[in-house]
């Protein structure tokens, strides 16, 4: 099972938002511990927190979205409603659409549901590597709003090093980690480099360390639709019995900002057994 923060960052929500779900009912823990009140949660109730959330992004209320998912709606059901909603953000201003790619890449899991495969995770050991990186602050983990903070960091950072004359001799890598006590997320946009661990240009070099066991998983296509293979990630770590450590860092095996779908990412997240 998984703590309530680890549940929250696999699922793409806060931590305030699982524990409103759970004093209305909406989403309950799978067990509490009696001793220290903490909550733990199992891969299979991200069925149930993918349903609140395209639901609630169709704009109905926690009441509603509750007598919904509680009476069991369908894909099709579901398909329906999100295919109406697409459409009226559509007519709305293009500040909508980040929302509108949330509630696609939702949907897109709903219906991915049994069909993703836990076999092509990779249990490995992950050397440390050198980077030079930028950082900036998103207001939480979730795509919509890691997407527009990420974007502008590479080209900027890349500019730095060519500058400096610095060339990147592996892939760029993004890891995040929490930055204070709220929902917010310091970003990390980092390329592999072969330079002095010293601040050159504007641009922090450092080492990222090795994970002695990290699950693994290779992600094909854009990353708005990277949730999907968070949650293979999230059932074969529950299924083997692990623990994860922290975010997962994103190693970008085939870099393609102009042409994002046909980008090819390997997700590490850090594992451990109690």
């Amino acid at each position: 099972m998984f703590t309530i923060g680890d549940f929250a960052r696999l699922g793409r929500v806060s931590v305030r938002m699982l524990r409103h779900y759970d004093s209305i009912g909406l989403l309950r823990p799978a067990a509490v511990d009696r001793h220290t009140g903490y909550r733990f949660y199992r891969a299979d109730q991200l069925r149930r927190l993918n349903r609140v959330i395209a639901l609630k992004e169709l704009g109905l209320t926690l009441e509603q979205v509750r007598v919904i998912v509680d009476d069991a709606v369908d894909v099709v059901e579901l398909r329906g409603m999100l295919r109406l909603r697409r459409t009226q953000l559509e007519e709305q201003l293009a500040a909508d659409a980040a929302r509108l790619a949330a509630v696609e890449a939702r949907l897109r899991m709903i219906e991915s549901e049994g069909t993703m495969s836990t076999q092509d995770v990779v249990l490995k050991e992950i050397a440390p590597v050198r980077v030079a990186e930028l950082t900036a602050v998103a207001s939480s983990y979730q795509s919509q709003d890691i997407g527009p903070v990420i974007g502008p960091l590479y080209p900027e950072l890349f500019r730095r090093l060519a500058d400096a004359g610095i060339a990147p001799v592996g892939p760029t890598i993004a890891w995040y980690e929490p930055d204070g006590d709220g929902d917010a997320v310091l970003v990390h946009a980092g390329v592999t480099v072969a330079v002095g661990a010293s601040t050159v240009a504007d641009v922090e070099v450092r080492d990222l360390p090795a994970l002695g066991a990290a699950a693994t998983i290779v992600h094909h296509g854009a990353m708005d639709d990277v949730d999907q293979s968070m949650q293979v990630l999230a059932r074969w770590i529950d299924d083997n019995g692990y623990r994860a450590d922290g975010f997962a860092r994103e190693v970008y095996l085939d870099y393609c900002p102009d042409q994002p779908e046909k980008g090819v990412t390997e997700l590490q997240l850090a594992v451990h057994r109690d």
